[in-house]
């Protein structure tokens, strides 16, 4: 038996029809059934006369591409449909087996083509599928972001909520009805955008200023330890090299720190975990250890804000920083260099009776040589490889997003 033709999803820009390359307008002109929006199936001399208009409603997407059969059919979307479009949707939900994608050029990419920005390395997100909350969370952290907008949260809206949480870094672009006649694009700073109103068919875009640090969440509510990322001054562009918070609780547990416990955080960075380990150890001390200028001041504002005291901020290059520091009942050590196993090599020689060790590296080949820095040191090595995906809605779905993966080693006495 014959199988069914493919359903053609067709993505349409602002210029409609005559955007279409010849391939695309041949495929609606031999096409028996035409499927799409109110507003793009006005827009369409060309095709069949029986066209089924469809709505927001999911389900009733399925619905009607359910009862294509056998028909020659053609679905028309805007932009490219499987960039925050409906093609994903129905390929996971129906098959890829019964659609073919032609996708038009999304406005997304037009937006930062506009604006000279490269988008390989952009958050983009979609406000009608994500909750405005998460999606300035994001952006806290990135260099640039894309976002298309929606009737009700407008780029005045984006701009007031970021300001709200003192994310004011970011230098803003309104880019509106792109590819048509009426295209503008607004270049404007956040605090300008309040109060503003743009074409409902608009694209923002974001663009860190240069050497803007991350600000820290403005939530008052902590945690004992295992505070979000976001919840840090991070310095930019080294942002990422935070230990991340789920393999800070680890590590933490791995310390084994009691109240009055000392530890030393060497490459402490911006403080996260030395911050965390202080308020564990809130009747000892913890040294934390920096040679970057630029963190050591963060970990010093963090450390402020967090309210520990019993924190002590070193900036100094190790092993020479800590020459003077009291015997350490545990120590962490973070880092992507070739220096780490040296200085866990050097570090082991302080450690008290009973002490740990925990390090945290990125690569294969300083996991290798840390576990041979502790077995010749008479400890016994104990490797973790973490894996971490946190999931972020999409649509009616939950997609997950891997972190690099890392190695936690622990050194023990037997």
């Amino acid at each position: 038996m014959e199988s069914a033709p493919r359903i053609q999803i067709i993505g349409i820009g602002d210029d409609g029809q005559n955007g279409l390359t010849q391939h695309a307008c041949h495929q609606i002109e031999q096409a028996e059934l035409l499927l799409g929006n109110a507003s793009l199936l006005k827009r369409f001399e060309i095709g069949p006369s029986e066209r089924i208009e469809i709505g927001s409603d999911l389900d009733e997407l399925c619905a009607a591409v359910e009862k294509v059969g056998n028909r020659r059919a053609v679905l028309l979307a805007s932009g490219d449909p499987l960039f925050y479009g409906i093609a994903n949707f129905l390929c996971e939900k129906l098959g890829k087996d019964r659609f073919e994608v032609l996708p038009h050029v999304s406005t997304m990419q037009l937006a930062f083509a506009r604006v000279m920005e490269s988008w390989d390395d952009a958050y983009l997100s979609n406000l009608a599928t994500q909750p405005l909350d998460r999606v300035v969370d994001t952006i806290r952290t990135s260099e640039r972001a894309g976002l298309f907008t929606t009737d009700e949260i407008t780029p005045a809206v984006v701009a007031e909520a970021l300001l709200d949480r003192r994310i004011n870094y970011f230098t803003a672009y309104v880019c509106e009805n792109l590819g048509t006649p009426a295209e503008t694009v607004t270049q404007a700073e956040l605090g300008d955008l309040k109060g503003q109103t743009f074409a409902p068919l608009n694209v923002m875009v974001l663009v860190r200023k240069r050497g803007a640090a991350d600000r820290p969440s403005g939530s008052e509510r902590r945690r004992r330890f295992g505070n979000p990322d976001d919840m840090f001054l991070q310095s930019r562009p080294k942002r990422g090299l935070i230990t991340p918070a789920e393999v800070r609780c680890i590590a933490l547990a791995e310390l084994d720190l009691m109240p009055e416990s000392t530890l030393w955080d060497v490459g402490a960075g911006s403080g996260a975990l030395a911050i965390e380990a202080a308020g564990l150890a809130h009747l000892g001390k913890v040294y934390a250890i920096e040679m970057d200028a630029e963190d050591y001041g963060l970990m010093v504002e963090n450390a402020a804000r967090f309210e520990c005291p019993n924190l002590v901020p070193i900036h100094g290059q190790a092993p020479e920083a800590w020459a003077d520091l009291p015997i350490p009942d545990a120590i962490f050590v973070g880092g992507s260099g070739r220096m780490v196993p040296d200085l866990v090599r050097d570090a082991i020689q302080h450690l008290g009776e009973q002490g740990r060790i925990v390090i945290n590296v990125s690569s294969p080949d300083n996991l290798l040589a840390v576990q041979q820095q502790i077995s010749a040191a008479g400890l016994k090595p104990e490797v973790r490889m973490i894996n971490i995906a946190r999931g972020h809605d999409q649509l009616d779905r939950t997609r997950f997003e891997a972190l690099n993966p890392t190695f936690l080693i622990t050194g023990t006495s037997e």
